[in-house]
């Protein structure tokens, strides 16, 4: 009989404790890794890993795959680059806690703060639950293809306690905090890993109304926190807008004192604030140094939209005379862009029409000299002068005449794409990103798996953090090492899972074997395969060899194996006994 049930042969191991590579073996049996080194013996099933990385399994802590979750094994876009367990529940939005009637209030939160479709959730969420227990058991009762986790958001907390009160803004009285705080409680003792809020003015839901939990006042936040470290266990999640910085941390900081339980901060850089985001993480230093563990979660690149004739957004989206074909199939949206006199008609209103910020898109969807063309190797630091409009001037064209012919394709479908870089993207640079990335207080996150489903695909974070800051920046290229320890083991302990995120015995047997010479990313795809025939993008990626969850090859060369080893983690797992 085998020794162990897979083994991995002559990789160049990073195994995320920062260590430089080596030569190992990795030995698993029964999901956990029993040896790494030299592996005598026979496996299962080996994989020669011979010239490829093998790295742990990546642990991505900012996800939104609550409804997909429920009626889909595979998250997907998310397991194709890496990923082996995923962390939803973020922003302050998800579907438990939840009252009978109010479904609908919680699917137009998540339509309108992470796009995905009202009909698609209609259609796939069956709301076999009430409690956040009974989510979780829901989630549970199906396999999945990668680890999930879950976190209570805020959100659906004040709905189910307030009610209208909730969702109208208005204070929660003592009793009203007192009901959510218990139900975080519950909440972490079912097997949540934490309470997760938003604070931004750009989340809005379906009906244009800003997020319940946008201005609930420090009591509220800090009485939450109280319910959360009241179970002994769990962490804490915010994004704000951070209009006083100094207010919104002396509330932070105050719940991790109030419930000892550590937070996650969503931080980007601001192109109209550029110098904001560093005292966002001054603060997070502070907070460190007076004993509060506080940790900003940073993106790969910046935090863009794609842009496009299927997509949710594309520059001509508030053009009244776009209007006149934005419902119909994309064929006949193609062929009226064609037709010389609609072309006319739409560049000549688009240069009369006056930008609305409160519109969908805004205004930032119409600015050309950041609107840039998507190919198949696409580039998420472009040169300023790529820009549509600087391409534009250069030939002799206007930009809505080349956007249109960008938006067209090269096949002439309608399926060309546009990018927006906007957050981190400043002066044509992500300097600011390097910046955040090697922060003594960071960690990667923000990919939004599973959510803006029409706007973004940044899913695909793990492969940018290695292929681009690993290997192809031309300046500030990152240590592999460094980056595999701050997407495994960091992001790991920063939600509570001790027991992934490094290769050595006694971890689970998540693991990544790739071609990191050849890693790369292709240009997202739309596919209709959401419940409803709702539609998202997907992006694929290139040098990923082998994906392996609790010791089971999930992915191969890209491609889905049957194997379906991915649960339900409830709540924080320890260290391994032998490392504890």
């Amino acid at each position: 009989m085998a020794e162990y049930d897979l083994i991995v042969r002559n990789g160049s191991l990073i195994d995320g404790t920062g260590s430089e590579a080596r030569p190992a073996d990795v030995g698993v049996r029964d999901g956990i890794i029993v040896d790494v080194g030299t592996v005598d013996g026979r496996g299962a099933q080996e994989i020669n890993a011979d010239g490829a990385l093998v790295i742990p399994g990546i642990v991505d802590i900012h996800a939104h795959y609550d409804g997909q979750a429920t009626w889909e094994e595979r998250m997907q876009p998310s397991s194709w680059h890496g990923v082996t367990t995923v962390v939803m529940g973020n922003c302050g939005v998800g579907f438990a806690p939840v009252h009978d009637d109010d479904h609908d209030a919680l699917i137009e939160l998540m339509e309108g703060v992470e796009d995905i479709p009202g009909a698609a959730l209609h259609e796939g969420l069956a709301w076999n639950w009430n409690s956040f227990g009974e989510f979780l058991d829901a989630v549970n009762a199906r396999p999945h293809d990668i680890d999930v986790a879950a976190q209570v958001p805020h959100g659906a907390l004040r709905l189910n306690v307030m009610g209208e009160r909730g969702a109208n803004h208005e204070d929660a009285t003592p009793a009203d905090i007192g009901a959510m705080a218990e139900l975080a409680r519950e909440a972490i003792e079912a097997g949540a890993l934490g309470f997760t809020t938003s604070r931004t003015r750009n989340h809005k839901t379906s009906t244009g109304a800003y997020t319940p939990t946008l201005t609930a006042a420090p009591d509220e936040l800090i009485g939450i926190a109280e319910g959360v470290g009241a179970a002994g266990t769990g962490v804490l999640q915010v994004v704000s807008d951070f209009l006083d910085v100094d207010d919104e941390f002396r509330t932070l900081r105050t719940m991790i004192e109030r419930s000892g339980r550590p937070m996650s901060i969503s931080v980007a850089r601001n192109p109209m604030l550029p110098d904001a985001f560093r005292g966002i993480l001054d603060h997070i230093t502070a907070a460190n140094a007076d004993g509060l563990t506080m940790t900003g979660q940073v993106a790969a690149r910046a935090v863009g939209l794609i842009l496009g004739l299927e997509c949710t957004l594309n520059p001509f989206l508030n053009n009244p005379v776009f209007a006149e074909i934005a419902d119909l199939p994309l064929a006949e949206k193609v062929a009226a862009l064609r037709d010389p006199a609609f072309r006319a008609r739409l560049v000549d209103s688009h240069r009369m029409a006056t930008r609305e910020r409160d519109k969908l898109g805004g205004g930032l969807i119409t600015k050309f000299e950041l609107l840039f063309e998507m190919s198949d190797d696409p580039d998420y630091e472009p040169a300023l002068s790529s820009s549509l409009a600087a391409r534009a001037a250069a030939s002799g064209t206007t930009p809505e005449e080349l956007t249109i012919d960008v938006m067209l394709g090269a096949d002439g479908d309608g399926r060309g794409l546009i990018y927006i870089p906007f957050l981190n993207y400043v002066d044509g640079r992500l300097d600011a990103v390097h910046e955040m990335l090697v922060h003594p207080h960071t960690v990667p996150g923000l990919g939004d798996g599973g959510a803006h489903v029409g706007t973004i695909c940044d899913g695909s974070f793990p492969t940018t953090l290695l292929q681009y800051w690993g290997r192809d920046r031309e300046t500030d290229r990152i240590d592999l090492p460094f980056l595999v320890q701050r997407h495994c083991q960091q992001t790991a302990r920063t939600v509570g899972l001790l027991d992934r995120g490094v290769i050595a015995p006694g971890y689970r047997a998540d693991l990544n074997v790739l071609d990191h010479a050849n890693l790369r990313l292709h240009k997202p795809t739309i596919a209709h395969d959401l419940p409803a025939g709702g539609r998202r993008l997907l992006q694929r990626a290139d040098g990923w060899l082998h994906t392996i969850v609790a010791g089971h090859e999930t992915y191969r060369s890209g491609e889905a194996t049957d194997a379906l080893p991915g649960r339900l983690v409830r709540g924080a797992k320890p260290a391994p006994a032998s490392v504890a």
